[in-house]
């Protein structure tokens, strides 16, 4: 028996990028290239990117983190840039200092909700917990289990 070729580092980030792209609507005709001008690449860095060949350069990884929801320190860790020890120790000192919240996608990756559609029910559902806290702020607080007694 012989073991499975490992991704390589192209192909763990493509992975990673191209379905949360998907998600953020860039699907059918065309939607490498409006990948490509929404995050300032070359159609053939994206091209590239799309089949785990290359990973794009560092400069373009907050536009592709904007256009595609995924939190910036993944794509630093995933490219190689930085290691996910240094990531979490500047995230649990980023949060204390400025007070960020969690994004869904990093509970979702750290709860190790890997499955998209599980990933789109979680996304949905704390979407959902948001709009029922800006509707009634005054509520918000007060409002113990009734949010889920409504959907």
């Amino acid at each position: 028996m012989t073991d499975a070729p490992h991704p390589t580092r192209a192909q763990r980030f493509r992975d990673i990028v191209v379905p949360a792209a998907v998600r953020a609507g860039y699907t059918g005709h065309g939607a490498k290239a409006r990948f490509a001008k929404d995050t300032g690449m070359t159609d053939s860095t994206v091209t590239r990117l799309w089949q785990g060949k290359a990973i794009p350069d560092s400069r373009f990884f907050q536009r592709i983190a904007d256009v595609t929801d995924l939190y910036l320190g993944t794509l630093l860790v995933e490219a190689g840039l930085l290691s996910q020890e240094a990531l979490q120790s500047l995230s649990e000192s980023d949060r204390s200092q400025v007070g960020s919240a969690l994004t869904p996608q990093e509970a979702a990756d750290r709860l190790g909700i890997t499955d998209d559609v599980g990933r789109e029910v979680f996304f949905r559902t704390v979407d959902r917990l948001k709009r029922l806290e800006d509707d009634d702020p005054e509520q918000g607080n007060n409002n113990h289990g009734g949010a889920a007694a409504q959907m």
